[in-house]
């Protein structure tokens, strides 16, 4: 017999059952069998709500949040049957989540600069507990994105609380900026906005109110691997930064000294400026944005690197085989090159297109490679979860035999660790990043 609790119940089938016991969070719409109101309350399931999970038989799976539009169904939390999901408990998870980016960051910054928790991933939703939910810092501010309706109706819980664990240890805070414009959250009945959180929900309009609270710049100037970042907030990809290459960039840094370097898809600089403070020769930084490639050149001048370096707006799906192509417009754009930095966004963000993707980073890699000499180095990443490392590694190495090269790889790398890869759940280890030199 199920036990009497607070909570509306998800009964599912044995697949799912399977599945939330090999520790994957999700319970998919076609796993459900019905849904029946709270054994204690009587209260009936709403979406956004906290459900139980439990298989046919009775048997307690999880707690987790109902998601009435999306084909994931439930996102499960917790699987202690003595948890509930008051402030504590998501205190609790903050809390955890804070110490583990202290612990695994807080002595890994490079002599003499900031610490690395003051630009980083805080929450990192599944991976930490709170599914649809990401935090990242920047300095004063955290930039919070919401993609699940169960986490839009626990917002004004949780920020709250993440505020007091920051303030608790000392760091300070100025204001929430929420980027919940992704079109992701259309799928689970949510509307897109942005803007500094109040405190309050959006109206019907996706609109909110001017901030009670301190509302700082949109424009943040943030410290990573000593260097300095103007980044915008409100207008840039994602959160405004890609923090999970942080430690890539330094693995870069750190190759770069005596190097020609092309950095491609290289949006705000940090791939490129990293390698000119590792001191590269020169370096050209290619992005299709020209806002990207204005904030980028900005960056260099404002950490005295504007010398060694210069950027190009193009497109660099046409723009590396024109250098192939053409000899004269590469020595015009700085080259040869003997180091060359592929940061592509996601070539594809869903299953049924993976194939079309290995297409694109076999012809960008394969590209990339004739253009480097023997001994050069090629640093060469994926960022899409469905593009697995396996298939990654497949694309290079037919890259490698279409243009007749060896490699030899001297990395190996990943998303950094406050990006946790959380195993059983696939989906959250979504980049893969290699080194390899051209012989």
């Amino acid at each position: 017999m199920k036990q009497l609790r607070p909570y509306p119940q998800v009964i599912v089938t044995k697949k799912a059952a399977r599945a939330l016991a090999g520790g994957h969070p999700w319970v998919f719409e076609g796993e459900v069998i019905r849904v029946e109101p709270s054994p204690e309350s009587g209260e009936h399931a709403q979406n956004g709500c906290i459900v139980d999970v439990f298989e046919e038989n009775g048997t307690y799976q999880g707690t987790g949040l109902l998601s009435e539009m999306s084909k994931i169904r439930v996102r499960i939390v917790t699987r202690n049957a003595n948890d509930r999901l008051n402030e504590a408990f998501w205190s609790r998870k903050i809390s955890w989540a804070w110490k583990h980016r202290k612990t695994i960051m807080g002595n890994r910054a490079l002599p003499g600069t900031e610490s690395d928790t003051n630009c980083c991933r805080v929450i990192f939703s599944e991976a930490d507990g709170f599914p649809g939910l990401i935090v990242d810092r920047y300095e004063n501010v955290l930039v919070a994105q919401v993609g699940t309706v169960g986490m839009e109706r626990l917002r004004n819980v949780i920020y709250p609380l993440l505020l007091e664990v920051l303030s608790s240890d000392g760091q300070v805070i100025d204001g929430i900026y929420e980027r919940n414009d992704s079109p992701s959250r259309l799928k689970e009945g949510l509307p897109q906005y942005k803007g500094w959180w109040t405190g309050t929900s959006p109206d019907e309009n996706g609109l909110i109110a001017e901030s009670s609270l301190t509302s700082p710049s949109t424009h943040v100037l943030a410290t990573e691997n000593g260097l300095k970042f103007n980044l915008d907030l409100e207008n840039s990809q994602k959160t405004g930064f890609f923090l999970d290459q942080k430690y890539n960039r330094r693995a870069v840094r750190q190759l770069a000294q005596g190097h020609r370097v092309l950095d491609c898809f290289c949006h705000v600089g940090p791939f490129g400026l990293n390698a000119t403070a590792g001191g590269a020769d020169f370096v050209r930084c290619v992005d299709v944005s020209q806002t990207a490639i204005d904030l980028a050149r900005q960056n260099a001048e404002l950490n005295g690197l504007a010398d060694r370096i210069d950027f190009t707006c193009a497109n660099v799906l046409e723009y590396l085989p024109e250098l192939a192509r053409d000899r004269t417009q590469l020595k015009a754009e700085g080259g040869p090159f003997d180091l060359i930095i592929l940061d592509p966004p996601a070539f594809t963000k869903t299953r049924d297109k993976v194939r079309s993707a290995m297409r694109g980073y076999k012809e960008i890699n394969a590209t990339a490679m004739k253009l480097l000499p023997r001994g050069g180095y090629l640093a060469t990443c994926s960022c899409s979860h469905f593009m697995t490392r396996d298939l990654l590694a497949q694309a290079i190495a037919e890259a490698a035999h279409h243009t007749n090269v060896q490699l030899k790889q001297i990395e190996e790398r990943q998303q950094a660790p406050d990006h946790p890869i959380l195993w059983g759940v696939p989906e959250s280890h979504y980049l893969d990043f290699f080194i390899f030199q051209v012989i």
